[in-house]
């Protein structure tokens, strides 16, 4: 066995862009005017991987100063010891938030750069289960007019998406009226057989969280994400314990500590590999889900889901997030293709066949 069959990385980059939303946009607890992804790419050889997280600059000069100089010398083939020395670095700096997005950037450009080392695609590392990675359609902001909102729904019709996701929470949950009077809207539009989807951020109290749920059930919602924060677990508890509609949460996990804390309190959890660690905590988080015989959803960043995803047997459906769906193709050439409802990753190329667009230095912020 020579040297070049332990190649090792020797080059570590990040760029920051910043994409203007097409109108201001809100869900139940937060508004926005753009959304902010950091690039990492890793080098070894003649060979580049590329992964990103959508987080804030912050990220982008965390992993410069406290990750690249623990990722660069590094067997590039081994990328569970390489993300166990990341989390260890960042030890005095607390492991979550930028933290976590920072090594979620770098394990999904490693995972990249690994499968283009050994000549295979992405999905072949991972491992495949399937060819095709279901979707829903996600958007539906409470900012949004009745117009704008239908206008969504037929993208996603046209995508052959048979489920879809609205926010409600408005104004921390002090609109259900509305909340309920759009649900009505998005089955009007939608048709009988869509499965519909809500999610309130966080926005509600328990006592709202309980009622609006009921309300749902009549409208015959099928999945409630975060009626109450994330970090209520007991809150959660109560109303996967009273309502009919699945409770989801995970979008905010970092580690497996969060996902043990979730495991007995939601119906189906989500997982952000953008958020959790990248591919690897993503698998892990997937795992554990599947020994408790519960489904995962991915949380946003389709295109980089379809790999992971199409690598799981409890995987439910990858959130085809309009935001994220509308700048993918602007950040990079080689997106998955969306059509019958499914994400279809590539399995032709090395790596995820993903690369930055010429023209992406327009977004560049940093």
């Amino acid at each position: 066995m020579t040297a070049s069959d332990h190649p090792t990385i020797t080059g570590l980059s990040t760029a920051v862009y910043r994409f203007p939303t097409r109108q201001p946009e809100a869900d139940g607890t937060l508004e926005w005017d753009a959304t902010t992804a950091v690039t990492v790419t890793l080098t070894a050889g003649d060979r580049t991987g590329l992964g990103w997280t959508y987080s804030c600059p912050a990220a982008a000069t965390l992993t410069r100063d406290t990750l690249a100089g623990t990722v660069r010398g590094r067997d590039a083939h081994d990328i569970t010891g390489g993300w166990s020395a990341m989390h260890q670095a960042c030890r005095n700096l607390g492991t979550r938030g930028l933290v976590s997005h920072a090594i979620s950037a770098v394990d999904i450009a490693w995972w990249d750069l690994k499968a283009q080392l050994l000549g295979v695609p992405l999905t072949t590392l991972l491992g495949r289960c399937r060819t095709e990675v279901p979707i829903y359609g996600s958007g539906g902001f409470t900012s949004l007019s009745d117009i704008q909102l239908a206008e969504q729904i037929e993208a996603w019709q046209e995508a052959g998406c048979t489920a879809m996701k609205i926010k409600i929470g408005e104004s921390w949950g002090t609109r259900i009226t509305r909340d309920l009077a759009r649900i009505e809207w998005l089955r009007a539009l939608a048709g009988s057989r869509t499965q519909l989807m809500v999610d309130a951020n966080g926005g509600y109290r328990i006592g709202d969280a309980r009622r609006v749920g009921t309300a749902l059930d009549e409208l015959g919602v099928t999945w409630f994400e975060e009626p109450v924060s994330s970090d209520d677990t007991a809150g959660l508890a109560l109303l996967r314990s009273t309502l009919r509609c699945d409770i989801a949460a995970g979008e905010y996990a970092a580690d497996l500590y969060d996902v043990r804390a979730l495991l007995p309190v939601v119906d189906c959890l989500q997982l952000d590999a953008t958020r959790c660690g990248g591919y690897s905590g993503w698998l892990r988080g997937a795992a554990l889900a599947q020994a408790q015989n519960l489904d995962i959803s991915a949380h946003c960043a389709p295109s980089l889901h379809a790999f992971v995803a199409a690598a799981v047997p409890n995987l439910r459906h990858v959130e085809w997030f309009i935001d994220h769906a509308r700048l993918e193709p602007l950040l990079v050439d080689g997106v998955p293709e969306v059509y019958d409802g499914a994400l279809h990753p590539d399995d032709t190329t090395f790596g995820h066949g993903m690369t930055l667009r010429d023209d992406a230095e327009k977004w560049c912020a940093a």
